[in-house]
């Protein structure tokens, strides 16, 4: 089984972010980017597989600017036998329509598909959804765990009031929370091993895609954002009417 790891680079999630007011767009220049930490946890998952013989290939895919490399090596140390980075000035911005369109072109030979389900950065949460789409395949979303037999698999979802089993036959993909693996750190021969594999540079035209304004596909853009304001102080209330003044400040806010 061919198994495709999405990978994100990402503003370090321990340092303040930031968001451009021209572009609206996260600032990443000056920040420490590194590989998102719930595709840490995936790759931990694909690295499981690999162990038990399911998975007899791991790629990892990313798609992001040049120095985003140095994530896939981390990866690369962590599960991956090779990699695809995607690498086109014109995908910078890229919305989540245009993003699952290339990862889908990328991924389109896997027999299983992992990813996050949602990055850190931007938290949209679809992009898979819409590979599935894309790629007319089964997708198991939020899966906290994931069992593969055959060509069946299995994942155990938990929503809010219940504990969903999802089952899927590959080729298939399947979007994983952070409960469904632990990483770890690479030992100095697998970081080592990591230098000397594959990573393929490609860009939309080698996937039969256009990006930028010749692509048939215009991706949805920020047109304005602004500060939020600052947060003013509360109306205080006290003396005997204070319970009073509290029920009416509710109920004119139709809190009751």
């Amino acid at each position: 089984m061919k198994v495709v790891v999405l990978v994100k680079q990402v503003p370090d999630t321990y340092e303040k972010r930031d968001i451009a007011l021209d572009t609206g767009m996260l600032v990443r220049q000056g920040a420490e980017n590194v590989v998102d930490e719930i595709d840490e946890r995936v790759s931990a998952v694909a690295a499981e597989l690999k162990k038990a013989g399911t998975a007899t290939e791991v790629v990892a895919v990313t798609m992001g600017p040049a120095n985003a490399d140095k994530a896939i090596r981390k990866v690369l140390a962590l599960a991956a036998d090779s990699a695809v980075h995607i690498v086109d000035d014109e995908l910078a911005g890229s919305d989540m329509i245009q993003t699952a369109r290339v990862l889908a072109a990328a991924a389109k030979d896997a027999d299983l598909i992992l990813s996050g389900a949602e990055s850190t950065d931007g938290g949209g949460a679809m992009v898979p959804a819409m590979m599935a789409e894309i790629l007319g395949r089964p997708h198991i979303p939020y899966a906290d765990s994931i069992e593969i037999t055959d060509d069946t698999i299995t994942g155990i979802t938990n929503t809010d009031t219940e504990q969903l089993t999802l089952s899927a036959t590959t080729p298939a993909v399947v979007s994983l929370t952070e409960k469904a693996g632990e990483p770890k750190l690479p030992n100095f021969k697998a970081i080592r091993e990591a230098k000397k594999k594959e990573i393929s540079v490609v860009a939309p035209a080698d996937l039969g895609l256009a990006a930028g304004p010749d692509a048939a596909y215009v991706r949805n853009v920020m047109v304005s954002a602004a500060e939020r304001p600052p947060r003013e102080a509360g109306q205080k209330v006290s003396g005997d009417t204070a319970a009073t003044q509290l029920v009416d400040f509710l109920a004119t806010r139709h809190f009751i």
